[in-house]
């Protein structure tokens, strides 16, 4: 009796093990919009202070060369959420919604894959871009099982803080709301808490999309107190810095509603900018922090991932611009965080990682089934040695035809009329020299040029919003053509 009873316990536990192996992790996978790389634990601005996303960083892997696919909000979300480079997919510009467009039309997005594959998904705040998908306020279970209901919009003082060249609100920046919770970002994160504290069952996959440090750069007083005026440290310029440049470059960020270091510096508005980015930085690493709280408060942290990620990055003065929709680092480098099971902690991986890779890194982790066709790479292979191999570049696209390939010693600049850049970033992370013209570099050059995107779509039908084409020699901004004598607008 003694026997079989034994049997039978041992047959049990036996059959129990598998069901415990089996279970699949959870995934929170935290967007942060247009933030660069000034956090903390990258170490490129000596004052940002960030310290939930350095604690996420401690016990995770952190990528220190991580690009974004492209420098502008709606083509860079379409690619990582695809799986698919710009070239491939067509979305270039802020519109139109991928999913009107017969390339990609029928794709399914990392959401879809994972609930194909027994998730329960839900996303929250900006993870789409802006408003997209139109009718996500129906519930469009095809795209996500569960959205948040806005409840609000971002709060906006009286009138504009500063009355910047481009008369739009979101232009803006300066010390508001008075508190934490009237942000639209604090609201976002509550939602997530309320999720994690009741998750549903089985794992799921979980989106948190925050605002800040987006234009307008606004966070309560308590946050601009961590960067006091008269220490701030402003980004390193150079007065010259574009005159090495091919005409070409311009016509990247042609005419747009960031202003220029110019119009910054003529109307004392350059530091306040700097200080109001900080500040905005260190809003969203709070509420960043809240999240991460309730993941460990509810028992979730030992079988959840964490994936940090921002969109791209935001020039504050460098190269003679702000904002985004360029392909120098600034514009391209972002921070990119992994915790959680299958995850080493504590390491920093200097290797070239791209935000498309998390498509087929998180499907990896979480042992679903590899998807078909993907154009990015798994970097399971990093997280678990950070100094493993890896033989592909980090490659951005601004608009059909432009590219820039970084590797951990160079950044090559490919334009579509054939001009070019070169920076040795080891030795110039300014990017101050550009090399392309000096014949010692034309191994380098070819060697680099291999990896231009086979892919180069022409921009999707009815591509609005920040688009600029090439077309039969001549360059046009947003459906008008730049003339041979224009010369790049300086406010």
């Amino acid at each position: 009796m003694l026997r079989t009873l034994l049997s039978l316990c041992l047959t049990s536990a036996l059959l129990s093990m598998p069901l415990v192996a089996a279970e699949k992790p959870n995934v929170v996978f935290i967007a942060i919009d247009d933030l660069n790389d000034w956090i903390g634990c990258l170490g490129v601005h000596p004052q940002a202070k960030t310290p939930n996303m350095d604690a996420l960083a401690a016990r995770g892997t952190l990528f220190t060369n991580a690009h974004c696919q492209a420098p502008l909000c709606n083509p860079s979300r379409t690619s990582l959420l695809t799986g698919l480079r710009p070239g491939t997919t067509g979305v270039y510009a802020l519109a139109p919604f991928f999913r009107t467009s017969a390339p990609i039309a029928d794709r399914d997005t990392i959401f879809q894959h994972f609930h194909k594959n027994g998730y329960a998904t839900l996303s929250g705040g900006k993870i789409f871009h802006g408003g997209y998908p139109p009718n996500k306020a129906d519930g469009d279970a095809e795209m996500v099982d569960t959205w948040m209901k806005k409840a609000r919009g971002m709060a906006k003082p009286g009138k504009k803080f500063v009355e910047t060249p481009a008369k739009i609100a979101l232009m803006d920046w300066g010390v508001f709301p008075e508190k934490d919770e009237d942000a639209f970002d604090y609201d976002v994160a509550s939602w997530a808490i309320d999720r994690l504290k009741s998750p549903p069952k089985g794992p799921f996959f979980l989106a948190v999309g925050f605002q800040h440090p987006h234009v307008p750069c606004y966070a309560p007083q308590k946050y601009f107190d961590l960067y006091p005026e008269a220490t701030l440290q402003m980004p390193g310029v150079k007065d010259d810095d574009r005159a090495d440049l091919p005409r070409f470059a311009d016509y990247m960020h042609w005419k747009l509603p960031e202003p220029r270091l110019k119009w910054l510096k003529e109307h004392n508005e350059w530091k306040p900018l700097v200080r109001a980015y900080l500040a905005s930085i260190s809003f969203v690493d709070a509420q960043v922090g809240r999240v991460l709280e309730a993941i460990r408060a509810s028992g979730l942290e030992k079988n959840t991932i964490v994936v940090l990620w921002s969109d791209h990055g935001w020039h504050l003065g460098e190269k003679g611009i702000t904002g985004k929709n360029s392909l120098w680092e600034r514009s391209t480098h972002v921070p990119l965080i992994f915790a959680g099971p299958g995850v080493a902690r504590g390491s920093k991986c200097h290797r070239p990682a791209e935000l498309l890779d998390m498509y087929p890194t998180l499907a990896e982790l979480c042992g679903l089934p590899a998807k078909a066709g993907l154009d990015g790479h798994s970097l399971v292979p990093q997280l678990k040695d950070a100094n493993a191999p890896r033989e592909w570049p980090a490659i951005t696209t601004h608009n059909r035809g432009n590219h820039g390939i970084r590797t951990e010693k160079w950044r090559y600049i490919r334009y579509a009329d054939g001009s070019e850049e070169l920076y040795d970033v080891e030795t110039d992370p300014h990017e101050w020299a550009n090399l392309a013209s000096d014949s010692k570099y034309a191994d380098v050059k070819k060697d680099l040029a291999k990896h231009l995107p086979k892919n180069d779509a022409p921009p999707v039908a009815k591509s609005s919003g920040r688009i600029f084409t090439f077309d039969n020699g001549v360059p046009v901004w947003e459906g008008q053509p730049i003339g041979p004598k224009e010369t790049l607008p300086e406010d």
